[in-house]
């Protein structure tokens, strides 16, 4: 019956698996990759969020008659608001360093690469914008490895 515990139970919430990521004392040599992997996150973030917005200024139709959200196609519209949710939902877990905000943002990295690659009619097929992303995500993940390995087993 122990495997069965409430939220309300105290201690409950001892052992949570989704806790954000703690660089511990600040300024320590110990800790260095994991500051540079939440500073690098919180860049991310702001990134994340100006995207975001930037799809949300498209649909809204502040970006010009270029842009009218009526007279683009379903597939533009559908992915622009797609973008528009994942990129802000991405931003808070972001900056919150939480292992599920990395899963959102990697989530709209591999979204974006295969919109991009595999459709690109409905963006444009930015190839750069394509190698972009996955630069961050390569950052992303030698600092996250990095971080991994200086925090103790």
């Amino acid at each position: 019956m122990d495997r069965f515990r409430h939220a309300s139970d105290p201690g409950f919430h001892d052992n949570a698996t989704v806790a954000p990521i703690a660089s511990g004392a600040p300024g320590g040599e110990a800790n260095r990759w994991t500051e540079r992997l939440v500073l690098f996150l919180r860049a991310m973030a702001v990134i994340a969020l100006i995207k975001g917005l930037y799809h949300w200024a498209a649909v809204c139709g502040f970006l010009g008659e270029r842009y009218v959200f009526e007279n683009q196609s379903l597939s533009w519209q559908t992915a622009t608001v797609y973008f528009a949710v994942i990129e802000l939902v991405a931003a808070v877990g972001l900056w919150l360093a939480t292992p599920w905000g990395a899963v959102v943002w990697l989530t709209t990295v591999i979204s974006r690469a295969v919109i991009e690659m595999m459709f690109p009619q409905i963006f444009g097929g930015g190839f750069l914008i394509v190698l972009f992303e996955l630069a961050l995500l390569a950052c992303y993940l030698a600092l996250a490895w990095m971080s991994a390995r200086e925090r103790p087993p």
